[in-house]
Parts: C-alpha cells; sequence; structure tokens
C-alpha cells in the first residue's frame, strides 16, 4: 500500500483527533492511529475504547488499505518536517512503514489495521443539528462545574435534556451548578443523556466558532457528533442524573446587582487571604455597599475590600468558597450580574444582566458555613 500527502494536511488532521489517545494504555494497539485508504481517501482514527474521533483527507492513492501506526513518532516526525509531500509505503506482509520526505526517510513498525478496536457505527439513532458555535457555548458555560468524583459517574458529564421546546445542558459538581437553555437547538421529542467530560473538552477543542452545523445522533450508548469532515463517538455515561431542579431556591427576596469585573478583581485579591483549604470570602451587603473579606486564622491573615452595588434586601451576611465564585464569573459574558439571595444557609444563585434573545442561564454556588 502506498499513499502521498502534504506533511501540514496531514498534522493538522492528527492533531486534532490525538486529544483521544491516552499516554499509557492496557492495549497498546490504541497507542496507533489507523489509516484506512479507500478511492483516494484517507480516513485516521483514533480511540481510547470510551471515546473515538476520526478525520479524512484526500490523498494520492491507486490502492486501499489499512494499517496502524504510532500516533506519538508519526506526530513529532511531521511537526518536525516542513510542508512538502510524504510518501508513505506500507509492507503489506509485516505491516513496516517507510515514510519519504523530500531528503530522507523514516523506517517505523505499523500494526495490521484490522487488529484497531471496532468503532461503534451509527444505528438506531436520533438526530439533530445544532448551530456548531451554539453547542461550542454550551460546552464552555457548562464543562467548568462538572464533577470529577468518579464514585458519582452521573455528575462527571454534562446533562443534556432535549426537547420540541428548547435543549437543556446541565452541569453540577454538588457545590455549584450551571442550567444553559437554548430555545432555537430543538428535537422532535423529548429525550437526555449524560456526555462524558474528556469527549466535551475533545469538541470543545474541535469545534470552529461558526454559525455551520453539526449533525449530533444519539441511541442507549453511544452519541455520535460530526462536522467539517470530523466524527466524535462516545459512549454515554449509563446513570440517572439527580434532580437539579430540586436544589435551586424559588423564593429568594434579596437581590445585588453589582459590575462583574470589579467583583472578581476583589476577589481575587481577597482570596489571596483566605484559608487555603476552604477558600472562604464573606459577603457582607447592606444597603448600597458590599464588603468582602477574607481570613485565614492559622497565619493571621486578613483583608477586606467595600465595593458599591444596587441592593434590594435586608443586610445578610454570607460565606462562598471564591475559587467557585470567581469560576462562575468568568464564564458569565454580561458586564453586570445579579445575585439572588434567601438566606446565609442556602444556595446563592447568579445571573447575567445581559443574554442572547435565545438563551437563558442560571449558576448557583453553594454557601460556607462562617467561622464562628
Amino acid at each position: 500500500m502506498k499513499f502521498i500527502v502534504s506533511t501540514q494536511a496531514l498534522l493538522k488532521q492528527l492533531q486534532t483527533i490525538s486529544g483521544v489517545i491516552a499516554s499509557s494504555s492496557v492495549l497498546p494497539i490504541l497507542e496507533n492511529f489507523l489509516f484506512e485508504i479507500k478511492d483516494g481517501k484517507l480516513t485516521a482514527f483514533s480511540t481510547d475504547l470510551e471515546t473515538s474521533m476520526s478525520t479524512s483527507l484526500s490523498v494520492e492513492a491507486k490502492q486501499n488499505g489499512r494499517v496502524a501506526i504510532p500516533a506519538k513518532i508519526l506526530l513529532d516526525t511531521l511537526k518536525t518536517l516542513p510542508d512538502q509531500p510524504l510518501t508513505f509505503t506500507v509492507d503489506d506482509k509485516n505491516f513496516g512503514v517507510e515514510i519519504t520526505s523530500e531528503n530522507g526517510k523514516y523506517r517505523l513498525a505499523g500494526e495490521n489495521g484490522d487488529d484497531f478496536p471496532k468503532i461503534p457505527v451509527a444505528e438506531d439513532v436520533t438526530s439533530l443539528q445544532l448551530p456548531t458555535n451554539v453547542l461550542l457555548k454550551a460546552i464552555t458555560k457548562t464543562l467548568f462545574a462538572v464533577s470529577n468524583d468518579e464514585l458519582r459517574p452521573a455528575m462527571t458529564g454534562v446533562f443534556f435534556q432535549l426537547s420540541p421546546e428548547g435543549t437543556t445542558f446541565v452541569a453540577t459538581d454538588a457545590h455549584k451548578l450551571v442550567r444553559y437553555s437554548r430555545t432555537d437547538a430543538r428535537s422532535e421529542k423529548a429525550t437526555s443523556f449524560i456526555v462524558p467530560k474528556k469527549a466535551l473538552n475533545l469538541l470543545k477543542s474541535a469545534l470552529p466558532n461558526d454559525d455551520n452545523s453539526v449533525n449530533i445522533s444519539y441511541n442507549n450508548s453511544n452519541a455520535f457528533f460530526e462536522f467539517n469532515n470530523i466524527n466524535l463517538i462516545c459512549r454515554l455515561i449509563d446513570a440517572r442524573y439527580p434532580d437539579y431542579n430540586a436544589v435551586i431556591p424559588v423564593n429568594n427576596n434579596s437581590k445585588l446587582n453589582i459590575d462583574r469585573s470589579e467583583l472578581q478583581g476583589s476577589l481575587r485579591r481577597i482570596s489571596i487571604y483566605s484559608n487555603k483549604t476552604t477558600n472562604q470570602v464573606v459577603l457582607k451587603i447592606s444597603g448600597s455597599e458590599l464588603q468582602v473579606s477574607a481570613q485565614d486564622l492559622d497565619f493571621s491573615n486578613e483583608a477586606n475590600e467595600r465595593l458599591n452595588c444596587t441592593y434590594d434586601g435586608g443586610d445578610v451576611e454570607i460565606g462562598f468558597n471564591a475559587k467557585f465564585l470567581i469560576e462562575i464569573l468568568n464564564v458569565l459574558e454580561s458586564d453586570e450580574v445579579v445575585f439572588e439571595l434567601s438566606g446565609p444557609t442556602r444556595a446563592g444563585i447568579i445571573l447575567p444582566t445581559e443574554k442572547d434573545d435565545n438563551e437563558d442561564i442560571l449558576m448557583l454556588v453553594m454557601p460556607v458555613m462562617l467561622n464562628s
């Protein structure tokens, strides 16, 4: 088997799908790309058995075939070569690969492509289309709140809730929660599934920020994302997502409006002086003034700042993990945000003051018990 391909074109495509490959794998063949040549088109696959990606590009080839090529050595070689045509020659008997450039030859040991794990095929699927920038925004807004706790598998992914009215994306780690909804992303029938964090990180890196469409198909076990000439397939998390609506407080009588970047800057400074275990900062609101403070009794460190705000409600003092608040404010884009509070022991809701017509976003953060 022999084919000719451009260095930069191949490198660009392989870098897109290389994030799937685990650094150390139980099956050595998973550290390879599968190259499949068919009718002058090269399709490259990568997988870790849970998530798979593939991409295609045109090559000069007279015959079809398949071979598994070690990913790391191939990528390292392509990165150091100037852009030029490369000729790949594969020995059909021992699967040795010879790469010929303008001024050199490189040999590496490939493997039989037939030994590469089978990539799931989209069967009995339901499909919908989303603009790529909508999906990218949904992933960006929710991914930071996904849990890393493997003992609660449902929370280690983003919950996709599809319906004819719209789509809701939810992520929580029990300390913070994001609910992001779109009315311009609809499904013909109501359904839901949980997409794992790794697949969403790969999508976030690969999705272009444009209004072209990404085709999403799903069945009981897998989700399939198709855009440009890239396919991503991931095994869905088989678990029941917690009832997230039950933790969102509804009677929030106190509302605080404040400049987002001012509050974020203050929290970054004040949190330097907080206890490194709890990252606790205290928000004390009275009248049109917000006092942000922190102390670390172990090292006799403390700091406080006063910020102007608009506040409607009784005086309140509430503690939060500064790291969570900063993460939330980082994801929100509006100049001002609204805090809705109902008491020092109940979750606080953070909302943007400006948002697109087709979107709705709610951030929730659990309070930290105040030091006595």
